[in-house]
């Protein structure tokens, strides 16, 4: 079959042909669309566990199985227990084959019917960013409509998507982003406010201004973490899925615990939280926010430009 194919780390994945392995307990599904995450550009850095090589990357994706267009559900082996993945848990792209692909074998119970509102790029953008998203607001955070919510770093597709569904659920929605043209796209559809995180201090004005949030939701850690503490309320849940501005040096514990908050990690979500999450997105009707869409012949250009971390919304590639 035809694939992106990774490789050789720090090299883009190139369109060529590859022979995919035989797997017993699976089904075929044609790929329409697919999606980039930043899992794959980690992989392609070497910046990931268990780097295997040749890869075909996507957890993402749209597809035909029996005459009906299906969604992928990209995890594998998420085990039993609803509060925390099992430790064989792993996503769908390397090591085994993924969506940057003319089709996929895979097990029949990943596949769902895709939602019927949404076009084939559309569902393709939904799998990972809905699911981490839901996880965060909805059984981490417990959001509720009455919440004020933080949005931290506006633009990714985890963040869009926590920021469509928190306004989808009646709450008021604050975000930050160094990107001016984020934050004003982001108040044309909703924001309530937005803010600069490089601004030294963000973090009390929106507390001094605003009166705080109920729910930050963050995926950057680093020494910024300390503007979400000060922006957050008495009793707020801070939610944190990632670490991409690393360790979170200058905390204060008095803080903290003076202001009786809950500092909550996720990642991902189970297999009931992926089917809630879609039935979230077809009640509401979410439409996730695309940057942009790339023949996916030419994935190599949508990889450079989730590198450059410019995109608004996610990368989609149409096959």
């Amino acid at each position: 079959m035809k694939a992106l194919i990774l490789r050789q780390k720090n090299k883009w994945p190139t369109w060529s042909d590859i022979e995919a392995p035989a797997q017993e307990g699976t089904v075929e599904v044609k790929l329409l669309a697919s999606a980039l995450n930043h899992r794959d550009l980690w992989i392609v850095r070497g910046m990931y566990a268990g780097i295997k090589l040749p890869a075909v990357l996507g957890s993402d994706g749209c597809g035909v199985y029996k005459d009906q267009r299906v969604i992928i559900n990209p995890n594998i082996g998420w085990g039993q227990q609803e509060a925390f993945q099992s430790r064989s848990y792993r996503i769908l792209g390397m090591p085994s084959f993924g969506t940057f692909a003319e089709h996929i074998c895979i097990a029949e119970d990943r596949l769902h019917p895709a939602p019927t509102h949404l076009t084939d790029e559309g569902v393709a953008a939904l799998p990972i960013a809905g699911l981490t998203a839901y996880r965060a607001l909805f059984v981490k955070a417990g959001l509720r409509s009455s919440d004020r919510v933080l949005i931290n770093g506006v633009g990714g597709g985890v963040a869009m998507m926590a920021f469509l569904m928190a306004l989808a659920a009646g709450a008021e929605v604050y975000v930050s982003s160094s990107d001016a043209r984020k934050r004003q796209k982001s108040l044309k559809m909703g924001a309530t406010q937005a803010f600069n995180y490089k601004k030294e201090g963000w973090g009390k004005l929106l507390y001094s201004e605003f009166g705080g949030v109920d729910i930050v939701i963050d995926s950057a850690g680093g020494d910024g973490f300390t503007e979400l503490i000060d922006a957050a309320k008495p009793g707020a849940r801070i939610v944190t899925y990632g670490g991409s501005s690393g360790k979170m040096n200058g905390l204060s514990p008095q803080v903290i615990f003076w202001k009786q908050l809950s500092i909550l990690g996720t990642t991902m979500g189970s297999d009931q939280d992926f089917v809630r999450m879609l039935d979230y997105v077809a009640l509401h009707k979410i439409q996730p926010v695309i940057d942009e869409v790339f023949d996916i012949k030419k994935g190599e250009h949508a990889f450079i430009k989730l590198s450059k971390a410019k995109q608004f919304g996610k990368i989609v590639l149409k096959h």
